[in-house]
């Protein structure tokens, strides 16, 4: 059976990726700090309780998954805060960088020899904001814009060998990402994205003949829309 690791599995897209997974016959590690089986019945689900956002547990993580064939790594958790820069705390950047930059390049760096050697995939969920300037978004877009440097680096990098690397970056998603943020996805089933349109992305990455791999996908929604808190 072939094993995927997911960070973020435990709620949103990382979840709703993880359940496609199950479905289409992978093992699935499923790495959050909330994460919990019971929400998972399926006996290949795997969890392990780590919080990406802290330097010891995240070096630990990636040390124990060394110990397994990993086939497929998706880097997918994530945060977000979006204020003037002046008024971030700096707790907060550097919680962002690590988490959102840091901890994939740390996975990757783990699990890298193993993909390779599987012919697997490594996949980032970016953001629309690696792509564009916002407002009051500058330490996230910087994440996420690095994120992507970092992906479309490591395939030119890696394209003597079978590994798989592809960007998503997917606009604004109904998840539990803006539960705390001062704004939230439109209630307009066409101004918004679902989690399991992102897992289809995943679905349809998996299916392709493997002499060929979109490196990256854009996925917004037909109309724009946004809803304020």
């Amino acid at each position: 059976m072939k094993i995927a690791v997911v960070t973020g599995a435990s709620s949103g897209i990382g979840e709703a990726i993880s359940l496609r997974l199950l479905k289409l016959g992978y093992g699935v590690i499923g790495l959050s700090r909330n994460i919990t089986k019971n929400k998972f019945s399926n006996a290949n689900f795997t969890q392990m309780k780590v919080d990406l956002s802290n330097e010891k547990e995240t070096s630990s993580a990636c040390e124990s998954l060394k110990k397994n064939n990993i086939d497929i790594l998706i880097n997918c958790a994530g945060i977000g805060k979006f204020e003037p820069h002046e008024e971030l705390n700096p707790h907060t950047i550097r919680e962002m960088v690590f988490l959102n930059l840091t901890t994939p390049m740390l996975l990757t760096n783990a699990l890298l020899k193993n993909l390779k050697k599987n012919d697997g995939y490594l996949i980032n969920i970016n953001s629309i904001e690696a792509l564009r300037a916002s407002k009051f978004a500058g330490v996230y877009s910087a994440t996420k814009a690095g994120l992507k440097a970092f992906g479309d680096s490591l395939f030119e990098e890696t394209r003597k060998s079978n590994l798989s690397i592809t960007n998503i970056n997917p606009d604004m998603t109904q998840t539990n990402f803006y539960e705390k943020l001062r704004f939230d996805v439109s209630d307009k089933e066409n101004e918004k994205l679902l989690s399991s349109d992102i897992a289809d992305i995943i679905e349809h990455i998996l299916s392709m003949r493997k002499g060929a791999v979109v490196t990256e996908y854009t996925v917004r929604s037909l109309n724009f829309g946004i809803s304020k808190k």
